[in-house]
């Protein structure tokens, strides 16, 4: 249709009326009215079964609905689901059938139930800031470079106590640091355990583990309270690969030979199984040579390390003009005057915000980018996602993936 149009029908009219005194051809007409010839013949259908009166818009809303659900039904569902207001479309729908009704299908319990204002959605996750690619998995350079952790699969002692096997493997000279067995993977007794390590053995560069509790979480940055607390002391955490303990398979192989030499059978109790887990890592490190290592054993390659846990932690260095604030026991910081969701990992602990653009400030732990801050939203940060770079393959090249 022409830009200026007094009335739609009018124009309708107009068309129709030319096309019916066959003065202009039917091409001639889709120009001038810069229409196709489909709603030509559509309008001309139309005048014809209705007359001028057919020339109005019609209603999309249809006007029987043959399979709609009465009333009597919708009233039934809003009665049951107020008495049930934990139910959802499943339990209500078995619960007509056991009351002798023939209910409708669940999809449509459910249309209702949203309807009639009786369903809450479920509290979505922030939206994540930006994408990072992690840094490929260092080699093992030195003593004390790379340490390797990992729970081993859980067993029952010969009395059924629960048994959960931390192991910690300096990689480099393959060196058993410790096997600690634990009732459960609680990260509080992992960290003491850490700290008396810590204290005889020194502290390492890096911490390879893999992606389960209490290593690490789905919070920012895939960091839990005790991953949070190795870089504060100044080591740097890699995490492996989702399901690929290839990733970390000299620590695999560990295992298999602790699990082959330690538990058939089992001791009676935790705490005898400890005594004999002890006393074998005592004699693969003093006494079991590694084809790796060219059939050398382990202790002659370990040193401690140097640098050595005071039990003080070193001062985290931001930015000078870096707003500095305290993660609360609740994981929330105070922003803007509201209070903004962080991460339950950095409790206690400094982060800075650091100004990316107008609205929109980045959060720091450490070195470490771990969201967004927007003074639109009202809810927590929006977190910053990291994945693994994949493989490359002659095909594929890696696209690499930004955030400020």
């Amino acid at each position: 249709m022409p830009s200026k149009i007094q009335s739609v029908v009018g124009e309708r009219w107009r068309l129709i009326r030319a096309l019916l005194q066959k003065k202009e051809s039917v091409k001639k007409l889709c120009q001038i009215f810069g229409v196709s010839r489909k709603t030509i013949y559509k309008w001309k259908r139309r005048f014809v079964e209705g007359g001028k009166k057919a020339l109005h818009d019609r209603l999309r809303q249809p006007q029987r609905i043959p399979h709609r659900l009465g009333s009597k039904w919708v009233e039934r569902i809003r009665r049951l689901r107020k008495q049930r207001p934990h139910w959802g479309p499943k339990k209500l729908r078995a619960e007509f059938c056991r009351q002798g009704w023939k209910p409708p299908a669940e999809r449509t319990i459910a249309r209702w139930l949203k309807q009639l204002g009786l369903t809450h959605g479920m509290r979505r996750r922030p939206r994540k800031a930006c994408v990072r690619l992690l840094a490929a998995q260092t080699a093992a350079r030195r003593p004390n470079h790379v340490w390797t952790v990992d729970f081993k699969g859980w067993f029952r002692s010969g009395n059924g106590q629960r048994c959960e096997p931390l192991t910690v493997r300096d990689l480099f000279s393959r060196y058993g640091l410790l096997t600690r067995l634990f009732p459960t993977q609680h990260w509080k007794p992992v960290q003491a355990a850490f700290a008396r390590l810590f204290r005889d053995k020194g502290l390492p560069e890096i911490i390879r583990v893999d992606n389960g509790v209490p290593f690490a979480s789905r919070g920012p940055g895939g960091l839990s309270r005790l991953s949070v607390w190795w870089i504060r002391l100044g080591i740097r955490v890699e995490f492996t690969r989702p399901a690929r303990p290839q990733d970390n398979g000299a620590h695999e192989q560990f295992h298999r030979v602790m699990k082959k030499e330690t538990t058939g059978p089992v001791a009676w109790t935790r705490g005898g199984q400890q005594h004999r887990t002890t006393v074998w890592l005592r004699d693969y490190n003093r006494h079991r040579p590694h084809e790796s290592l060219g059939q050398k054993r382990p202790t002659g390659l370990y040193r401690k390390s140097r640098r050595r846990f005071s039990g003080h932690y070193p001062e985290i260095k931001y930015r000078a003009n870096d707003p500095l604030r305290r993660v609360r026991s609740n994981g929330e910081i105070r922003w803007v005057g509201r209070k903004r969701f962080v991460g339950e990992a950095f409790v206690g602990q400094q982060v800075a915000l650091r100004r990316l653009r107008k609205g929109v400030w980045s959060v720091y732990f450490a070195n470490l980018l771990i969201g967004h801050l927007h003074e639109q939203d009202s809810g927590a940060m929006r977190p910053v996602l990291y994945k693994h770079p994949p493989r490359v393959t002659k095909k594929s090249k890696v696209s690499p993936m930004s955030c400020h």
